[in-house]
Parts: structure tokens; C-alpha cells; sequence
């Protein structure tokens, strides 16, 4: 796998990873009281203080994996090959790119029109010899 296509899947685990933390956080946050004019959040019966323990817990660990992610990010980033002379330099590799891709499409395109030509033929050959064998005759 190249390294563009490895980026692109780091970000997509980094987005991932960020999409369920908030989410987790929005989801496990406690109920606050947003007036004095409404009436306290009840409060949850369940086991308070093994859900504190893991939602004091599973932050810490999301945001570690999201940390890992970007630093994962950042070698691949640092695994890029770096630009050999400037912007010109590229700028000349680019035209060279384009030129050899040109020609490389003149090529392509003289050899479909040769392989037009030959299907045409082909095709002709076909129909002679079917109408041949439609009407019985001989070939010539």
C-alpha cells in the first residue's frame, strides 16, 4: 500500500476516533442543571461509583488513541519523500510528465485506430462470408 493511501486511512481512523470520543463523552456526561427556574437531573440509582470509575477511565483511554493516531499520522507525514529542488525542479519534472504522457497517448491512440482498422476488416470478411454461405456460393 502507498503511502498516500496509508494517510488517507490514518485520517479516516484519526476522524473515526474523534466521532466516537466526543460522541462517548456526550453520550456518558453526567446531567446538569441548566436553570434555577428547572428542577434537579435525577440522579442515576444504578452503581454510581463503578460508572465514575469508567467514565473517569475511558477518556483517558480514548484520548490516548487518539494521540497514538496522530503521532501514527506524523511518521507517515515524515515518510514522504521530500521535494529535490525547489519548485522549479518540479515544475520541469511535471512538463517532462506531461510530455511522455503525450506521447505515450499518441501511441495508444495510433494503435486504436490500427486495431479500428483491422476490426473493419475483420467485419467485412465476416459479412462476405456470410452472405456467401447465405446464398450458397462459393468463395471467390
Amino acid at each position: 500500500m502507498d503511502i498516500i493511501t496509508q494517510l488517507q486511512e490514518q485520517v479516516n481512523t484519526i476522524a473515526g476516533l474523534a466521532f466516537n470520543t466526543f460522541g462517548t463523552l456526550q453520550r456518558d456526561a453526567p446531567p446538569v442543571r441548566l436553570s434555577p427556574n428547572y428542577p434537579e437531573p435525577p440522579a442515576n440509582p444504578s452503581s454510581a461509583a463503578e460508572d465514575a470509575a469508567n467514565l473517569a477511565e475511558q477518556p483517558k483511554l480514548m484520548s490516548a488513541a487518539l494521540v497514538n493516531a496522530a503521532k501514527q499520522f506524523d511518521l507517515l507525514v515524515a515518510a514522504l519523500p521530500l521535494a529535490e529542488g525547489g519548485e522549479e525542479a518540479q515544475l520541469k519534472r511535471i512538463a517532462e510528465l506531461q510530455a511522455e504522457n503525450d506521447a505515450v497517448g499518441q501511441e495508444l491512440q495510433k494503435q486504436l485506430e490500427a486495431a479500428d482498422k483491422g476490426l473493419k476488416q475483420v467485419q467485412e470478411l465476416f459479412r462476405q462470408a456470410t452472405d456467401n454461405c447465405l446464398n450458397l456460393k462459393k468463395p471467390d
